[in-house]
This record gives C-alpha cells, structure tokens and sequence, in this order.
C-alpha cells in the first residue's frame, strides 16, 4: 500500500454526521485514507491493526447508513473497532491509544456516546444487542440496534445462546457476521470448517424478504440429491442454520465492496424482526504483510510501515509464557499422557511449538472457555493429564464449569494461567487481578505463584503430578532472569521459603512481589518469605512468624478483598495468633491502561510503593 500525502476526506470527518454528508461514491476513496491513516496511527502508538484493517469499508458503511450514536452499534470483539474510533471523534487522540492517560483500547461506554457497550472479552455482541432492541420496543423508541461479531466472536457458546433467543423474538435486531476466517490464532471448529467450504466453492445469496433467490455456478440435480441428508439437518448453506434460528439470512457478501455494503444495509435499515448479515472480510486488508501474516500483525509494537516485516526481537531472557511453553513441550515428551488446550490463544499462551511437537494432543477449542474447562474435565476421568493454558481474566467466564466440572469432582487439571496481575495497555477488561480470589475459595484447589521463571517450571511439575485441580499463576512478561533448570524438579505443596532474615517485620510475599519485597526488606531491615503456595497456606511458617515479629505485612498482585493476604488474616484470627497484619496489593477499583510498569507504580506494587506503605503503617502503629 502506497502512503497518503494527506487525506483530504477525512480530515473533514470528525463525527458520523460529518461522514453522513459525503456524496456515496466518494465513499471509495475515503476508505483509502482511512486505511493508510490507520496503518501510520498504530505504526506509531502500537496496538491492535489486522482486525480493524479488515473492518474499514464495513465501519464506513454502517456509520454512513445508520443513524449513530441514536441507532447502537455493538462491537464484538473491540480488536475490530479502530476505525469506529477514528470517525466518531477521536481521530486526533488514536496515537494515544492504550498509553497511559490515553484513549482506551477497546470500545468503552465512558469514552464516547458511540461506543454504545463496553467489550474487552468476545462473543457479548448479540446478547447485548438484543437487549438494546428490547428495550427500545419497549421504550417505544425508534433505534436500530446492529452486532457486529467476527475475529472468531461466533464461536463462543453465548453467541448462539443470544441467537437461539433473538430468533424467537420479534425485535429489529440486525447482527452482522464479520467473517474473516480468524480469532487471533486462526480460527477452528466445524461451523468454520463448513463456512470456508462454501466460501471457497459455490456461493449461494439468498433473499427471503422478495422471495427472490439467486444462485451462481448452482450444482447439478445428482449433485442436490447427495447433499440431501446434509439439508434435512440444516447444513447446505451457511444461511440455512440462522435461518433455522428465527434469523433472515443475506450473504455472504464481500465486506469490501462499498457501494454494495451500503445498499445492502439500507434494505436491511428498514426491514422489521431479527436479521442476520454474513460478510466476508480479509484480516489485514489493503497492507500485504499483515495480509500475509494476520497473527503477528493482529497486536502489534511502532514498527515501519514501509518495510515488509515486523522488526525482530532482540534475544533476551524468556518471558513466564516461554517457560511455561517449553516446559510444555518438554514434559509431553516425557508423559504421553499430557494434552494442552487453549481458547483460541495458541500464540499468546506460547503453545506454537507444542502444537507442532505434538498435533494429536493439541486441542484449540476457538473462543469457548467453559468448554475447554469441561473438555479437560473429561480427559481427566480417562486418565489424561490435561494442561488448560488460559489467560487470568479469561478464566474468568469458565468458572461456573470450573467449580462443578472439576473442584466438586476433584479432577487433577493442571491451569496455566497467564497475564495475572496487571497486563498493562488492554486495560482492565484484560487485567487478571481477582483470580487468587476466585480460586482460593474452592475446595481441593492447590494455588502457586512463582517468584521467578525457575520457580514457574518447578510448580508446573508439581501442579501436572498432583492428583487433584491446580492451579499455576504468573504474570506478563518476564521475571527476574533466574536460569531455568531444564530438569523436571518439584516443590513441596504447601511450603513457603524464608529468603531472608530480618528484624521485627516480615514481608509475606506471593509471586511477582517477591522481588521488590526483597528490595524493600533491604532497606527496612525486613524478613522476607516467598509464599509460594496461596492455596495451601504454610501454616507452621505463619505461625513462626507471628512468634518471632511484631508486624506481618502480606504483599499480592491481586485484589486486597479476599485475595492471599486475606487468607492470612483468616488464618491467624483462627488461630488467635496475637500480631498486627496488613494487606498491600491491587486497590479496590479498576485501574486504566498503561505499561504494566506504569500500572505498577500507581498500585503501589513497585518497591518504592511498597516500601512507603509499610514505613505508613509502621508510622500509625507507633502512634497507638
């Protein structure tokens, strides 16, 4: 794609309203500055650039025809809408975008009267939607509510639990199927499978509203009668199975064809009850390498726009997700019983390598974290030894399965969970900061957190021979560059270590605060304790401390309310334990977006923070 000098259409477009005095067939052309605008805007700031290249003409188009804000549009996932964001008023703030104090990444209703639902996580699109439509026949309001779900959105269950119950409904839903073939590792299962078979064959539009059907390149007789058992069950066309669900179906349709984009959506604008729109989009569209490499350009760091690759990473010391990868590898090697799953993070969970090493024990289950939760439920009871790898606020939508399917039957399911704590520029929709919370509740769960990369790897091992549900969390990025030992050591469940000896206060320090804790106890004369375990608690440690210090001071990158300090508390008011306890972690709100490190100091969590809220406490304990 060659640059722009400038980009005369858009600098005129602040708000949709602007957009909306456009002649239709200038349209063409601001799609082009729209592009270019959006690849130099993320050249330079970083963030998500293949999803929203794909969605460009389809965000001009809606904008065109609909009557936004008053008519609603809700994205699903928010990696689509960086073009939304630049044509409703936020074009000049889009180089801030996931910096600190910046615009958010995803679409946030506090921001802008046209982000008309907060999304972070996927598949939320139609639920939402849906209510939206209710409410405005209820309200008695003329709006047009549109989902807009793609980047592999349609493979979450609450997807089709929102179809299954909008198509029963008479509201003027329109969802928008933004079919580009991916989530952000490419996209599986056998919705998908069947959707690129027709795509890539013959192509089928129907229009019901005209009893008007069109079929180009239509197979012969012999040919309909063979696919006959496949219709009776809903499958010929990908139209047939929305249909099935209350939905009329129009597509697919090429989702960069402008002009043909904006008369299909005015003919939709004006028909009543649920309606189902299937494009067909390109990740990446109108830049050749993130249409050649959708994944590595889906999140992105400043690159140069004018060359062909992204610039390579120095060699450096692994990140938690490397070690956590290679172990992977390393320990299915050995026990052919292992099998890794992930909801569609192949990449972000470092399983690339472990899906070549091992292909037939490699399940990516797309957007459904409550299914690869009872997935590994079930390999469980046959013997397998599944390793769920699942970011921290992901987890977070297959609790219900991970209570029932696995804590109440005592299953021996190994959780990997990444980007605990503060992730930093996804923001809070991203920020795993309640999983000790939520974990630590749950009978027969066994909760470490490693203190530095050596330490993740032992806790693995131990977590993969432990007969019984477990759970290992590490955060983002790297730690502080402990070499790794490649052999297959474990740690004792529910032994915490004494790193150092200090004088009347003790730091009690999970996972990631272990390191500043031992910065502070240097200055402060502090013992320290690298808990390890969350879930069991080393009690006769505890008790040991309580003896010989004055004060404890607990420190956890996690929500302070009924996180791994709270179960200190708990423990020592059982005990009657007679020492004075504070509890240092993530405050009690959400915290915006911004480099982990940024996030870290405003939490208190680095160890000036840390050390200038002991020294508070100590302070007011001398005073009483």
């Amino acid at each position: 794609m060659t640059s722009l000098e400038n980009h005369p259409l858009l600098d005129n477009i602040n708000l949709p309203s602007d957009l909306r005095l456009l002649p239709e067939e200038e349209l063409v052309s601001l799609a082009h500055e729209l592009r270019d605008f959006l690849i130099s805007s993320v050249s330079k700031s970083g963030g998500h650039l293949s999803a929203g290249l794909g969605t460009v003409e389809l965000t001009i188009a809606l904008h065109y025809v609909f009557d936004t804000p008053n008519d609603k549009l809700i994205w699903d996932v928010g990696h689509q809408a960086y073009p939304h964001k630049i044509l409703t008023g936020r074009k000049d703030k889009i180089s801030t975008i996931r910096q600190k104090d910046g615009i958010t990444p995803f679409v946030t209703r506090s921001e802008s009267e046209y982000d008309a639902f907060g999304v972070g996580h996927s598949s939320t699109s139609i639920s939402a939607a849906l209510g939206m439509a209710i409410a405005a026949a209820i309200n008695n309001e003329k709006k047009r509510t549109v989902a807009i779900i793609g980047d592999g959105g349609i493979t979450g269950g609450m997807a089709f639990e929102a179809l299954n119950h909008a198509g029963a409904l008479d509201a003027n839903l329109l969802v928008i199927l933004n079919d580009n073939d991916m989530s952000i590792s490419p996209n599986v299962g056998a919705l998908k499978n069947h959707l690129a078979k027709i795509l890539s064959g013959k192509l089928y539009t129907t229009v019901k509203e005209g009893s008007k059907k069109v079929m180009s390149n239509m197979p012969s007789v012999w040919e309909l009668a063979r696919r006959t058992e496949e219709h009776i069950k809903g499958m010929v066309i990908p139209g047939t199975l929305f249909e099935e669900l209350g939905f009329n179906y129009i597509g697919p349709i090429d989702g960069h064809d402008l002009p043909t984009l904006v008369q299909t959506l005015a003919n939709l604008k004006d028909l009543q009850g649920p309606q189902f729109l299937h494009v067909v989009t390109q990740k990446g569209k109108g830049y050749s390498p993130a249409e050649a490499d959708p994944v590595g350009y889906h999140g992105v760091s400043t690159f140069d726009p004018s060359k062909e690759n992204l610039p390579k990473k120095a060699p450096s010391a692994p990140t938690y997700t490397e070690v956590f990868g290679q172990w992977l590898c390393d320990i299915a090697t050995e026990n052919d019983k292992v099998v890794g799953i992930t909801p569609a993070m192949r990449e972000g969970s470092g399983m690339v390598e472990f899906e070549q090493l091992h292909p037939t024990r490699y399940f990516d289950v797309g957007i459904a974290e409550q299914h690869a939760v009872t997935l590994a439920a079930g390999m469980a009871c046959e013997g397998l030894k599944p390793v769920v790898a699942i970011y921290s606020t992901f987890l977070q939508r297959g609790y219900d399965q991970l209570i029932h399917d696995v804590a109440l039957q005592n299953l021996p399911v190994l959780f990997a969970i990444d980007r605990a704590g503060l992730v930093g520029p996804d923001g809070p929709t991203h920020s795993g900061s309640y999983d000790y919370s939520y974990l630590r509740c749950l009978p027969n769960m066994v909760i470490m957190a490693p203190a530095d990369e050596n330490e993740c790897r032992q806790m693995l091992t131990t977590g993969i021979q432990y007969n019984g549900p477990s759970a290992v969390r590490y955060p983002r990025g790297k730690g502080p560059g402990t070499k790794v030992d490649a052999t297959f050591g474990t740690i004792e469940i529910g032994r915490a270590i004494q790193l150092r000896a200090g004088n009347k206060v003790a730091l009690l320090a999970f996972g990631s605060t272990v390191t500043p804790a031992l910065e502070v106890a240097e200055k402060l004369d502090a013992t320290v304790i690298n808990m390890r375990f969350v879930k069991p608690l080393d009690e006769e440690m505890i008790r040991n401390i309580a003896s010989t210090h004055n004060v404890i001071f607990t420190l956890e990158e996690n929500v302070v309310k009924g996180g791994a300090g709270s179960a200190i508390n708990e423990f020592i008011n059982e005990e009657n334990l007679n020492i004075h306890v504070f509890n240092i972690g993530l405050p009690d709100l959400n915290l915006e977006h911004g480099s982990r490190e940024e996030l870290i100091e405003e939490a208190g969590l680095n160890a000036d923070g840390i050390k200038r809220s002991i020294e508070q406490h100590l302070k007011t304990l001398s005073k009483a």
